[in-house]
This record gives structure tokens, sequence and C-alpha cells, in this order.
């Protein structure tokens, strides 16, 4: 009997820690930051269909397309590890030649899936999707986008905690999501992100 371990592989996610340079109150592993990103990028996309509903040319996602690319976005770092983005952007070259390892990871981690049965091809797209669409170029930018929002709300967190070590972070990604012309990022961070500071009785309305 064949065994696959495609999806065990997946589940060590967990194992990975985000934001190794800093000093966290709480660690976040890659596999809970994949199920936030997956959430906000449905939403933006949400947002951006029903903002751009019956505009001529407009690009209109499948959401849940858009969920899944998101939920998939950072499963080669079970193999490369989360690279701090001071390092990983310091010059092109290292860029891409980071985005060359993410390929190969990409391709290790579908090699342990069934032959033959198409698994590949369609998880392959999902861990290294294409930008060579007019679509696929935007799904990018919204999980990009979202990715940047679940990073500020990681800020948010910590600082709510206590902790300044991530006060100088959250400033130089809310500069980041500033600079997305997106009417749907800017309405979720106006909507919804300021809850996410707020105490359980303010969210569910007790502290009144």
């Amino acid at each position: 009997m064949e065994e696959y371990g495609f999806y065990a592989m997946l589940d060590r996610m967990q194992y990975i820690n985000r934001w190794a340079l800093m000093r966290n109150s709480r660690y976040e592993n890659i596999k809970e930051h994949s199920f936030d990103v997956a959430v906000i990028a449905h939403s933006l996309c949400l947002l951006h269909n029903k903002f751009n509903e019956g505009k001529e040319g407009a690009v209109l996602p499948d959401p849940y397309k858009v969920m899944a690319y998101a939920l998939y976005h950072d499963c080669t770092e079970i193999l490369t590890g989360d690279l701090p983005t001071p390092i990983k952007y310091d010059s092109k070259q290292i860029t891409d030649a980071y985005k060359q390892i993410e390929r190969r990871a990409a391709d290790s981690l579908t090699d342990l899936l069934p032959k033959d049965s198409g698994f590949k091809e369609e998880y392959g797209e999902l861990l290294a999707p294409a930008e060579d669409t007019e679509e696929g170029r935007f799904i990018h930018k919204l999980v990009k986008a979202a990715d940047k929002i679940a990073a500020y709300i990681k800020c948010l967190r910590e600082e709510s905690s206590g902790n300044t070590e991530f006060s100088a972070a959250k400033a130089s990604i809310g500069k980041i999501i500033a600079g997305y012309d997106l009417e749907e990022v800017k309405y979720f961070m106006e909507h919804f992100v300021p809850p996410y500071g707020y105490t359980l009785d303010k969210l569910t309305g007790k502290d009144d």
C-alpha cells in the first residue's frame, strides 16, 4: 500500500515560527498565520467584487480561489524556514535567489503526492501560483495585501500586550498598506482592523 507524506508535511507548519528576530509576547507560527491571511484575502476579494460589480473590464476573481491561494502562500516555508523580511528583500539578487529556493521547495512538497493523480499539478499551482495573467497578478496582489494586514494585526496585538518591540514594524507595515491603491484594503483597515485591539468585553458590547 502506497503512503504519501504531503498532508503530514503541511501539518508541520505549526513548528515554523514567524518574527524570529523579534521579542514576541506570543509566538505566531505559519500555520495560524496562513489561516489569518486566508480569512483576510477572502474578505478583500468579496469587498473588491462588490465595489467593482458591473464595471467594464474589472477583474472579479473567485473569492474561494483567492482564499485557497492565501491558505497555501507560506507552505514552502516548511522547508525553507521563515526568512526575516529585512534579509529577504535586502537586494534583488537575494530576492531572486529566494524565489528559486521557494520553487524548489514547492516541487519537493508536491513530490510527496500520488503520481499521475493530477494532484501534483493542482497543488503546484497553489504553492507557486502563476502571475502571467491579469487575474493571476491581481490575486497575487490581494494575497500580498492580506499578508501585510495580518502582519499589521500581529503588531497591533503585541502592542496591546505592552510589547513595544513591534511599534516600528507596525509603522513600517502601515505605510506599505497605505500604498495599496485598493478600495477594499482601505475599507478593511478602517472598518475591520481597529476591533483587533479591543478587549473581549468591548467586542461583545459588555463594557457599556
